[in-house]
């Protein structure tokens, strides 16, 4: 039922009321290292609705080649209730949701864990994000210390869509003014992360489409040790600005100058690239050799960014297959599990950068110290991922 109010007819006032130093307010976001209690929960504020055009657009973007995330007819064919909303955009809406409360002053994310996709998300979805707190290590007097987190996120049934855990290094409040006031325990709200989850999939039909994906990245294409070295890059422009605040997120790092330049040491200088872009980017690259005919992406593990890229930068993606089994219970029949290390690189193509390095790309850049081994600099990104894919037979 909708009422009809008149208001008073807008009059200048500014003239008429002055300035009053002491009422001057500055808020800031994000919490500084005291302000994370192991425990804590955090309702991250707006939510997410996903319309098909942001969803389609998203997937170009990051050069997905997936039909189900492009092709609404072919995800219907194949079980879905419709068009998906790419793994990728999924993770960067549910992260930068959390950005105000989590990390809006991280001073670095550390790691991506134990990532799970349990759901579809569809147009018309309307997605939540929340956190909890896991851990909190000090290292000492003026150092920075590191949060351990874990977030979900929750669609409009309150079913939990996505959840990760992640790391991240955050400097301590020292004299500075607190941040955002932290939640009562009174008014603490469940946290329903899920052990052992299962993944809540579609009846695949027994006849799935075959005439919109290529011939060569089915479940048998891949062999344990197999590196796959992918043919194109992408160089990112300033656009990245935009993108990064298209999904949410509102680290200033990213996309203000003013901010990033004011910055001491190797991050200070041009706004960073959001890293949930470069890591879709580099899986968008990689998507026409193995992911092509997936059907769902299970999840991903131990992700870290070892260098930070600017606009202007050009990325690259190599692939190196780690296990290959059939899928568990009766899709195995029809689909197998291949896991697959994800490597990036910048500013030179990932067949040189192959060429140059080999064996090397993929060793753990933290690891390297320990066996007498130099980081790669043009590495700037590691992970595994795990993905189901449609057998050929």
């Amino acid at each position: 039922m909708s009422q009809a109010i008149r208001f008073q007819a807008q009059i200048e006032l500014a003239e008429k009321v002055k300035v009053d130093g002491p009422r001057v307010r500055y808020p800031h976001y994000g919490r500084y290292l005291e302000e994370f209690v192991p425990g804590q929960v955090f309702v991250h504020p707006r939510g997410f609705t996903f319309l098909s055009a942001q969803m389609e657009a998203f997937a170009r973007t990051y050069l997905q080649c997936n039909p189900l995330y492009l092709n609404d007819q072919y995800a219907t064919a194949c079980g879905f209730a419709g068009l998906l909303a790419s793994p990728q955009m999924v993770f960067n809406v549910v992260l930068s949701l959390g950005v105000q409360n989590d990390s809006e002053k991280a001073m670095a994310n550390l790691g991506y864990y134990d990532a799970r996709y349990l759901r579809p998300v569809y147009a018309g979805d309307t997605i939540r994000s929340l956190t909890k707190v896991m851990d909190r290590k000090e290292r000492g007097v003026g150092k920075p210390g590191i949060v351990t987190i874990r977030t979900l996120g929750l669609n409009q049934n309150n079913e939990v869509v996505l959840q990760y855990q992640r790391k991240i290094m955050v400097d301590g409040q020292g004299s500075r003014p607190p941040t955002t006031p932290l939640p009562s325990a009174a008014t603490m709200p469940t946290f329903p992360w899920v052990e052992d989850a299962e993944v809540l999939l579609p009846d695949f039909p027994a006849q799935l489409p075959t005439d919109l994906t290529g011939p060569n990245s089915y479940f048998e294409d891949f062999v344990v040790g197999d590196v796959i070295v992918h043919a194109n890059g992408r160089t990112i422009t300033d656009e990245h600005l935009s993108l990064t605040y298209a999904v949410g997120n509102t680290h200033p790092l990213h996309f203000d100058q003013v901010f990033s330049s004011g910055l001491s040491g190797k991050m200070s200088g041009d706004p960073i690239v959001y890293g949930g872009l470069v890591f879709a980017w580099l899986e968008g690259l990689a998507s026409r050799d193995i992911s092509e005919n997936s059907l769902w992406e299970i999840g991903f593990t131990e992700g870290y960014h070892t260098q930070p890229s600017i606009a202007g930068d050009t990325v690259a993606a190599l692939s190196r297959v780690l296990a290959v089994a059939d899928a568990p219970g009766g899709l195995g029949a029809c689909f197998g599990l291949v896991n697959f290390q994800l490597i990036g690189v910048k500013n030179i193509s990932a067949s040189n950068a192959y060429a140059k390095h080999g064996a090397d790309l993929f060793i753990k850049e933290n690891d390297k110290k320990a066996m007498g081994k130099e980081k790669i600099d043009e590495k700037i990104f590691e992970i595994e991922r795990q993905i189901l894919i449609r057998k050929r037979s």
